[in-house]
């Protein structure tokens, strides 16, 4: 894959033409402080920011237009930057390294019939809702915590909400909850990543016995359904060296099912976010189908597509004393746009730790994504600022921003709410996904 770099020759060029006579001059026309375009400029930044975009706009150029293939003449003198590492709004770039034959355009599927899901780990209804949109009915939620399994009955009273310990379902048997009579056609959930007891060995069902994976998989054991989808963190790819993952394919292949798995990045799936997870997909092994993921749509939506008309909602404060420094961060800068002696005093040890830590202080820009969103929007490390006011996103923000509809209610407390929206999958990638899986579907023979 060719490597791209920002060509400082053709941006100096371009300021003459606009007649910007210096970086100073620049950096005010972009509304950031010289040492945050001169953190720009560094030969250690990765553009992944708005600011990119905003020194286009400012010289009223395309993106593409400043950038040059990297070559070895030019390694010391600019810094390198992977196509890849931009979200910029273009087809071809989005769909540059994609190879057809594992993704579908999901823009033109529907479902033949009304497909059949069961949820475990339901939480809020994320991906639950984004599955119903696909075109799937719901059997059954089962959702251990009381205040989101009041979410999901009061957004949808005629879901079947199981609101109990899964270890109880699983031991008791699922049919116990779920109607007998109805063919399963999909098991949806997303199991937290514990690990696993690996002595080397292939492990089986019994072995990963008390794990929230073993339940899942105890599930599927029992209900047998066409298909099956968990999602989980990106970090499962390497947890325990890899090993961990490789245990739950290997159950998920002993139960008698063809395997697949990838990372999917919301951005690319109608999500103003850049959340990453992993898409665990099985296809039972008698259907003797294979599986496409959702091909990226050609457009990203950034922050203020996403809050556009938002409601007004409660939301949460930052301390005086940490608005204080966030008063002092630009939209879409970070720690290192503070003073340094302010920056130091904030920081604390994680100044001279090493490594971007480009989430603390950090108040995101209107023309980008949102990083991931937490369950808690206050925390130091972790700062999502809104970019003109300096607080946390509010809680419709947040259910905005992870694709909930306005009218999607949630039931709890204002730490409650965030807790739940933090934890969901957003709904428009949920959709894409759940598209993606009725594709799969429509080519067995009814």
């Amino acid at each position: 894959m060719k490597e791209y770099i920002l060509s400082r020759e053709i941006i100096y060029e371009l300021m003459k033409k606009k007649n910007i006579k210096s970086q100073t001059e620049l950096a005010q026309l972009m509304g950031i402080t010289k040492h945050h375009l001169s953190t720009l400029l560094s030969p250690k930044f990765n553009p992944i920011k708005n600011t990119v975009e905003n020194l286009c706009n400012v010289l009223e150029v395309d993106l593409l237009s400043i950038l040059e293939e990297k070559s070895q003449h030019n390694l010391q003198e600019v810094h390198q930057l992977s196509i890849s590492d931009f979200e910029i709004n273009k087809k071809e770039t989005i769909l540059s390294n994609i190879n057809s034959n594992e993704y579908i355009d999901t823009s033109k599927i529907s479902a033949t019939k009304n497909y059949t899901v069961l949820e475990l780990f339901a939480g809020a209804g994320g991906l639950a809702l984004g599955l119903e949109k696909s075109g799937f009915k719901s059997l059954g939620l089962v959702e251990l915590d009381r205040y989101a399994a009041k979410t999901l009955e009061l957004n949808r009273p005629n879901w079947n909400v199981i609101n109990k310990d899964i270890i109880e379902v699983a031991k008791e048997g699922i049919f116990n909850y779920i109607p007998k009579n109805e063919e399963l056609d999909l098991l949806s959930g997303g199991y937290p990543c514990q690990s696993f007891s690996y002595a080397g060995k292939k492990l089986g069902l019994e072995d990963i016995r008390g794990t929230m994976f073993y339940y899942f998989s105890k599930i599927l054991e029992q209900t047998k359904p066409k298909m099956f989808l968990a999602e989980n963190v990106r970090g499962l790819i390497s947890h325990d060296k890899g090993r961990t993952l490789q245990t739950m394919i290997d159950v998920f292949s002993s139960i008698g099912y063809k395997v697949t798995y990838k990372i999917l990045k919301a951005l690319h799936y109608g999500v103003a976010q850049k959340r990453e997870r992993i898409v665990i997909i099985g296809i039972r092994n008698d259907l003797n189908l294979d599986y496409q993921y959702p091909q990226p749509y050609d457009y990203q939506l950034t922050l203020k597509d996403a809050l556009e008309n938002v409601p007004n909602s409660v939301g949460a404060k930052y301390p005086d004393s940490k608005k204080r420094v966030l008063d002092l961060v630009p939209p879409g800068g970070y720690w290192r746009d503070l003073p340094e002696e302010i920056a130091k005093e904030y920081m604390g040890a994680s100044y001279y730790s090493g490594g971007g830590r480009t989430g603390m202080a950090r108040r995101i820009g209107w023309h980008e994504p949102s990083l991931t969103l937490t369950c808690s929007p206050a925390q130091k490390q972790t700062e999502r600022c809104h970019p003109e006011e300096t607080r946390p996103f509010t809680t419709r923000e947040y259910a905005r921003i992870q694709s909930f509809p306005d009218d999607w209610k949630f039931y709890g407390s204002m730490n409650q709410v965030y807790k739940q929206i933090g934890n969901a999958v957003p709904v428009e990638f949920a959709k894409a996904v759940g598209l993606s899986i009725v594709n799969t579907l429509n080519k067995i023979s009814h």
